[in-house]
């Protein structure tokens, strides 16, 4: 049973930085991608983040993209998100998702979700 458990949300004021991480349990493929994705109250789901598991590619969605670095370690089963320059516009609830064969920004595209963690930010 695969498992996502992310961690290192928290309120912090605009332009303050913020490290999530992402422990994943029982997922041992060596294709597809992790992911981040965030909600926001009265949004869709936005894809904002992904990162092959041999870490050969990281792609971002333009509106994090210069500010938010994905990587991760797979000795750990651990991927994190590196949030930098946070606006008021980044609150919203964040997941770790794990996809077994593709890639991409798409939500429909990964297997497996983390319950998510929340970022606040203050103007």
């Amino acid at each position: 049973q695969v498992q996502l458990v992310e961690s290192g949300g928290g309120s912090v004021q605009a332009g303050g930085s913020l490290r999530l991480s992402c422990a994943a349990s029982g997922y041992t493929s060596n294709g597809g991608c992790m992911a981040w994705a965030r909600q926001a109250p009265g949004k869709e789901r936005e894809g904002i983040a992904y990162i092959y598991r041999d870490s050969s590619l990281a792609l971002y969605a333009d509106s994090v993209k210069g500010r938010f670095t994905i990587s991760q370690d797979n000795s750990k089963n651990t991927v994190y998100l590196q949030m930098n320059s946070l606006k008021p516009e980044d609150t919203a609830m964040y997941y770790c998702a794990a996809g077994v064969s593709l890639c991409g920004l798409g939500s429909w595209i990964y297997n497996y979700w983390g319950q998510g963690t929340q970022v606040t930010v203050s103007a």
